[in-house]
């Protein structure tokens, strides 16, 4: 347990930053368990509102299970984000939107809030679980993250079952690439329209109190070959800590990437805001900054959490001591005790 002793402030070259001083204290008491997840921020059409929602809901469920039998905030979030990968209404994994080329390249990261640790991996192109991937490259190796062949290569030596790249290519997606490819736009336009769609994420923190995230994406429809959004990016897409807490974003990658939205998120915890005013300022300057929509799932090491956004509509659930929350509308914030 961390415990906040005394706060002061330093002058950095005109810029005054709070630093807290932490006692570490030992505590037997067990922490709240949380997961929340979301299935990326965007202009949901109603034909995939419901599927959406219950593609979050499973997940959540499915993310919590795992705390439920003492398993670890990043085993969490792992199974959480590999549900949604899973499940083609997403756009990760299966399901996963293709680039100009009528390509998939497919970008995850993982973080461990308790030591620091992080894995990542960017436009893989025939792995159904990135993110499965990306813990493997945090855990296996001495870097960070792995680029296209080489997390492929990286993915052969340790065994990772290959799937063929069709295979992750929904008719869904195929037909709305073909219907959109001569539609010649920028990202921004692209992901302000009706018919691009987003990221997954997972945040949590277990009975121990340690949070850990997870991101997991197949980019922007459209989007030139090799290009790589915030999602596998540390800070940007997604970042842990336990002294802050763990953040997943989603949203316009390129606006994430220039703010590091998941990084500002938490500097904003740090200086005392909830875990929810620390998301809408976050957001709101995003917007007002650089004009980027967007969304985030945050957890505290004590157990609060939040689900944000700034663009039309949001899949997101969250389960807590049995209880499941869930949303897509602005405001919206459905609760439904699950059984025991």
């Amino acid at each position: 347990m961390y415990k906040y002793e005394f706060r002061e402030s330093r002058d950095y070259g005109g810029v005054i930053v709070q630093q807290e001083h932490l006692k570490i204290r030992k505590r037997s008491v067990k922490m709240t368990a949380v997961v929340v997840v979301h299935g990326g921020a965007w202009a949901i059409p109603d034909d995939l509102a419901k599927a959406s929602v219950d593609g979050v809901k499973a997940a959540a469920c499915e993310g919590f299970s795992v705390l439920k039998r003492g398993g670890s905030a990043l085993d969490a979030v792992e199974s959480a984000v590999k549900a949604l990968e899973d499940n083609t209404v997403f756009n990760a994994g299966h399901g996963a939107a293709l680039n100009m080329e009528g390509e998939v390249e497919l970008d995850a990261i993982i973080m461990d809030g308790r030591t620091l640790a992080s894995g990542a991996v960017s436009s893989v192109k025939n792995i159904a679980n990135p993110v499965s991937l990306a813990r493997a490259v945090m855990e296996k190796t001495d870097h960070i993250m792995l680029t296209g062949r080489g997390a492929n290569l990286f993915a052969e030596s340790i065994g990772v079952v290959t799937v063929p790249t069709h295979t992750l290519v929904t008719q869904y997606e195929r037909k709305e690439w073909e219907k959109h490819k001569g539609y010649v736009t920028g990202v921004m336009e692209d992901f302000n329209s009706q018919w691009a769609h987003d990221t997954v994420g997972a945040v949590a923190v277990d009975c121990a109190g340690n949070v850990a995230c997870a991101t997991s994406t197949g980019g922007i429809r459209n989007k030139m070959v090799g290009r790589v959004g915030d999602s596998p990016i540390i800070g940007c897409g997604g970042y842990a800590d336990n002294f802050s807490g763990a953040v997943s974003c989603t949203g316009h990658g390129e606006s994430i990437l220039k703010v590091t939205l998941a990084r500002l998120i938490l500097s904003h915890i740090e200086q005392g805001k909830s875990v929810e005013d620390a998301s809408q300022l976050s957001l709101r300057y995003m917007g007002e900054r650089v004009r980027g929509a967007g969304g985030a799932i945050v957890v505290s090491q004590s157990g609060r959490w939040a689900a944000t956004f700034s663009t039309e509509r949001m899949a997101w659930a969250a389960v807590e001591q049995d209880v499941l929350w869930y949303g897509l509308d602005p405001n919206e914030r459905i609760k439904e005790q699950l059984s025991q």
